[in-house]
């Protein structure tokens, strides 16, 4: 039976809407008290009040799951990650904690040059499993959209594996998986002093290839002081532009650089860690419908302050939320802790928090029109939580509550 209805769900947050939500509207998340929900196939049919839903549909025509005392959400996005990689840094980790450096790390061989050694000496085959198991442990919090960047090669083949990887998973996996192309992560000690010419190497031999074998919706770049600059973001993303990439930018992370500007002059998706960026920056993304995407996890690894969601919201921006899961500053996917950081330490509402990882995360990766809401005609990607409040996800601080995962319509966890 492909039919599902979903019914007396405590409380049914919707989300409703097809673009990222600015400012107040974060807060309405359209929760339908007693709510029920109408599953075709893999696409939503209805939605509304349990007792009307049941004067409408014969209960015996649907395979049946009873929500009482549940609270019902759209499925989470994780909107920013890097799970595709090979090896670990859980010394550099370590390290961090007694006060030594970046440069002093790097120096050890370790930093981003360590994972790109790595993953280039891994297989295939090695990364496709490794991301599986992650994808699963993913699932199981709640996350049925997650977005995965290369940048771990930093050379033609072993960025293009990155991204075969995540093709073939996409299609194996439950979890839909949008790739970037990062191919700008870093600068390798050999390029140090001839980033244009790394730039011109990404556009010229990389970009192309990822373009003609479809493996990448977007293009990305780390904009910051001592990486690349506004000027040599801009051409890398222009470039990227016309050859049909969408965009997104690694922005204002570590110093106040001028992301936020350049990802609102080029009408990038979504601007992303903007732990610095300026007020002239979030003034830009309140007046866009560039999505400020916030990374607490990052910072709360890293022992850094956090960025400004509480001003960014109040100043208008759309603000979505997610993990930025990666080896080296970030070494974890936990959902639960992103949302117990975004409400103790960045001052959001547990409404707000549901709309960054909803429909704001949706609108962060060109598809809130599909994904991200409860509502007709959007696929029917859905989770259900073990108690009848969203009130429970702060509360119950970084403990996973999600019991039922419904991805396309079928129950998947």
């Amino acid at each position: 039976m492909s039919n599902l209805l979903i019914k007396n769900a405590y409380e049914l947050v919707t989300c409703k809407g097809n673009h990222p939500k600015h400012g107040k509207e974060m807060s309405d998340i359209g929760i339908i008290k007693n709510g029920a929900i109408v599953i075709k196939d893999d696409i939503i049919a209805d939605v509304g009040d349990t007792e009307q839903i049941l004067k409408k549909y014969n209960e015996s025509e649907y395979k049946v799951i009873d929500a009482t005392s549940k609270a019902v959400l759209p499925g989470f996005i994780d909107s920013h990650t890097h799970f595709i990689f090979g090896g670990y840094r859980a010394d550099e980790f370590s390290w961090r904690l007694k006060g030594d450096s970046y440069m002093s790390i790097m120096e050890r061989g370790g930093g981003i040059t360590s994972t790109v050694r790595a993953t280039r000496n891994t297989s295939l085959n090695d990364l496709i499993n490794i991301g599986k198991k992650r994808l699963n442990k993913m699932m199981e919090m709640g996350v049925t959209t997650v977005e995965g960047k290369s940048g771990y090669g930093l050379d033609l083949e072993t960025e293009i594996k990155q991204l075969t990887a995540m093709k073939e998973l996409n299609e194996i996996h439950p979890i839909d998986i949008v790739s970037t192309f990062l191919g700008p992560h870093s600068v390798l000690p050999e390029y140090k002093g001839k980033e244009e010419e790394f730039i011109d190497f990404m556009i010229n031999n990389v970009m192309p290839i990822v373009v003609k074998n479809n493996l990448a919706e977007f293009a990305d770049i780390f904009c910051e002081k001592n990486v690349f600059s506004i000027e040599q973001s801009r051409r890398f993303l222009n470039e990227a532009k016309k050859l049909g990439l969408k965009l997104k930018i690694h922005a204002d992370e570590m110093v106040q650089f001028g992301g936020a500007e350049l990802a609102c002059e080029l009408s990038c998706v979504s601007a992303d860690h903007l732990l610095q960026a300026s007020e002239k920056g979030i003034k830009n993304l309140a007046n866009s419908d560039v999505v400020a995407t916030l990374l607490p996890a990052t910072a709360f690894c890293l022992k850094e302050d956090y960025a400004r969601g509480r001003y960014m919201i109040d100043s208008g921006c759309a603000v979505a939320l997610a993990t930025d899961f990666n080896p080296g500053s970030c070494f974890t996917f936990s959902i639960p802790l992103v949302i117990a950081l975004a409400a103790l330490h960045m001052d959001m509402t547990i409404e707000e928090i549901i709309c960054a990882l909803t429909i704001n995360g949706a609108a962060a990766i060109g598809k809130s029109d599909v994904i991200g809401s409860i509502e007709v005609g959007k696929k029917a990607d859905i989770i259900i939580l073990e108690y009848p409040s969203i009130h429970f996800l702060p509360y119950h601080a970084g403990i996973n509550i999600v019991e039922t995962v419904i991805k396309n319509g079928k129950v998947i966890g």
